[in-house]
């Protein structure tokens, strides 16, 4: 053990340098010692971590650690391994940078201009510490310098694979080239239930295969092979915690609470969330109850059911609720806002119009979009930026596109009419073409109360947001293992009588919501007959309510 004294209060203590966390001890420097790094700068915070970890240089070769620091608004000063600063140095990550975290959540909420490349290093960050903490505490777990190092990497590489503005992508544009190909009777290529981890996994391949290409040996130089690096795609995509045997290849199954880190299958309690509901919040104004840095220390591993899992301190229960109903607020409160989701359904149906695979003969002055998820190389060139390359563009078959983006720049939205929550009884695998019928029949048998203005259910269309904690309609703490303080190598689910008994007993919902699309183009008398059109809209709305749902709007 090395201790490192400078001008703040105390001790800094490091851990053997082989597995010494540098972005954890990096932040935690910089938090601990502000003050300091205020009054000494950067140059005296480095001069910090080379006492503590060895020898530390900025773009020489003759080092033998060369760290980049990043100064992140959530995490402070964090530092990334040699390895994963080579990763962020190619263009298939810096690609990140033109990619919004929350897509169309930015044109609503001004503040949420972040990316996906900042998130990405806050989600290596995190990964970092999270292990380190594993690793401190319970050295039996044998963890390597290669797990730590592959952790770290996959927490980098996670994202990779978003397309243009986001959960857009995946969430709506690709369903909908699948329905359209379907429509049309063209060949259908599309992955049943393409996400964008599988994206993340040729992406992430692409990025080795360039390195290797620089130096064949830069995977070896840093202790690692071909089985780390499936392991590292293994921990992109999650492990599903219902498989019996243990099938993968990265790791054996005594390692399998490090498939936890990254993308948590079990419960959904990882990094990946931890630093965006930090990031988000913050971007967005919204209070982030939830406290990561507290349930970091209370981590630890324990066997429950024949596997090994990351569990916590039976004490902290209510801080592990208030992250599932963080998820649940920030969904109700920004990515499911009313304006956002219409938003981003104006967008995906742009791409749509805009996408050259949907037509026979795949027009050139059209764009590879759906077709471009075939290849890390095609994909490369799929970011936001798509946005201004359709607005700028003056092909002949991209003027749909164009009409809806031009819509969108001048807030010529929808008109939001209502939303109504469903009950149970009305909840339904079916639930979309159910209320599109029942809405339909409620249009057409609406008498209006102004005899100028005729509904037609066209214009009125009708969406279905869920909103849930995490688990759809399970309460997610019955999936989180606890430990005790009298025995913390032992593990359970928490009992009822442990809990708050103000936690809700539902933990999901349905909301339908029905907007006025617009017509183009409009005289001062087409405002006025819209809007005599919406406020009759809005009645028959709420005769529907009335009639099937409890309204809450």
């Amino acid at each position: 053990m090395s201790k490192v004294k400078g001008a703040c209060h105390g001790p800094l203590v490091s851990s053997t340098p082989a597995l010494h966390s540098l972005p954890c001890y990096c932040a935690y420097a910089s938090r601990r010692c502000h003050s300091s790094v205020e009054k000494f700068g950067l140059k005296w915070l480095l001069e910090q971590i080379k006492q503590a970890v060895g020898p530390v240089h900025f773009g020489g070769k003759k080092s033998h650690l060369s760290v980049q620091i990043f100064n992140d608004p959530i995490h402070g000063h964090i530092a990334l391994h040699p390895l994963l600063v080579k990763i962020t140095d190619t263009p298939q990550f810096q690609r990140l940078r033109h990619i919004k975290q929350l897509g169309g959540t930015y044109l609503v909420y001004p503040g949420a201009s972040h990316n996906r490349f900042e998130h990405s290093l806050g989600v290596a960050y995190l990964a970092g510490c999270l292990v380190k903490i594993l690793h401190d505490n319970q050295p039996e777990l044998k963890i390597t310098k290669q797990d730590f190092l592959c952790v770290q990497i996959a927490g980098l590489c996670h994202d990779l694979g978003h397309g243009p503005f986001s959960h857009v992508f995946d969430g709506l544009v690709i369903p909908k080239a699948k329905t359209m190909k379907k429509i049309r009777g063209l060949y259908d290529d599309i992955p049943e239930k393409w996400k964008h981890e599988q994206m993340s996994v040729l992406m992430f391949d692409d990025i080795v295969k360039s390195l290797k290409t620089e130096n064949e040996n830069v995977l070896k130089e840093h202790g690692l092979d071909e089985k780390d690096v499936k392991f590292i795609e293994e921990l992109i995509e999650g492990a599903k915690d219902s498989v019996a045997e243990w099938t993968y290849e990265g790791r054996a199954e005594d390692k399998s609470f490090l498939y936890e880190i990254v993308a948590n299958k079990q419960n959904g309690i990882d990094v990946d969330k931890w630093d965006y509901f930090a990031r988000d919040c913050h971007h967005l104004g919204i209070r982030n109850s939830f406290d990561h840095q507290r349930l970091l220390k209370f981590a630890r591993v324990c066997e429950v059911n024949g596997r090994n899992h990351i569990c916590f301190r039976d004490k902290e229960a209510d801080n592990v609720y208030d992250m599932f109903r963080t998820r649940y607020t920030l969904h109700r409160q920004a990515y499911q806002h009313k304006i956002c989701n219409i938003i981003e359904e104006m967008f995906a149906e742009a791409l749509v119009l805009a996408d050259r695979d949907l037509h026979e003969e795949k027009p050139e002055d059209m764009l590879k979009i759906s077709e471009a998820i075939k290849t890390a190389e095609e994909y490369s060139k799929l970011t936001d930026e798509i946005f201004e390359q359709i607005s700028s563009s003056t092909a002949t078959n991209l003027q749909e596109s164009r009409n809806i983006l031009n819509k969108i720049v001048r807030r010529q939205l929808p008109k939001f009419v209502g939303e109504a929550r469903l009950t149970e009884k009305n909840m339904s695998k079916k639930i979309q073409e159910i209320l599109m019928k029942s809405w339909k029949a409620a249009v057409q048998k609406y008498k209006p109360t102004d005899p100028t203005v005729s509904l037609n259910a066209e214009e009125l269309p009708v969406y279905v947001v869920d909103l849930d904690h995490g688990m759809k309609d399970k309460n997610p703490i019955e999936s989180v293992y606890f430990y005790s303080k009298r025995n913390p190598n032992q593990a359970s689910t928490i009992k009822d009588y442990q809990l708050s008994s103000f936690l809700p007993k539902k933990f999901n919902e349905e909301l339908v919501r029905v907007y006025y699309r617009r017509t183009d183009d409009q005289t001062v008398e087409d405002k006025m007959e819209e809007k005599k059109k919406v406020e009759e809209a809005e009645k028959c709305f709420k005769k529907w309510c009335k009639d099937n749902f409890e309204p809450c709007v």
